[in-house]
């Protein structure tokens, strides 16, 4: 799947540790296991709950993550239109599994991406 070259986007590995992450999976991939420290906003419910990024987000990049990038390129897009400094994760969730990055449940408990 391709959303042109204007999008920006990074690979897991090419994270550092304390990314800040967006997660705009829905509640129950969120709930069944995320990146730890991760801000979750749906992106079912992204428009609405958009001043909640806004509050949230440091000064450098926003990575935008969801289950294998597709959502997650939608977003990215959104972001850099609104002029943000956004960044699509590639492969998602699934990628950051696979690559042995932590995926937690709540209260930290290991999880999984489904």
């Amino acid at each position: 799947m391709s959303f042109g070259a204007s999008i920006p986007t990074i690979e897991v590995a090419e994270l550092a540790p304390d990314a800040f992450l967006l997660d705009v999976r829905e509640d129950d991939e969120w709930e069944a296991g995320h990146a730890e420290g991760a801000l979750h906003l749906p992106m079912s419910e992204f428009i609405a709950r958009f001043g909640e990024l806004t509050e949230a987000a440091p000064e450098g990049p926003i990575h935008v993550i969801c289950r294998s990038g597709g959502r997650s390129a939608q977003v990215t897009n959104y972001l850099v239109q609104q002029g943000l400094d956004a960044v699509n994760v590639a492969g998602g969730m699934q990628v950051w599994e696979a690559a042995g990055r932590p995926v937690v449940r709540a209260g930290g408990a290991p999880g999984s991406v489904i």
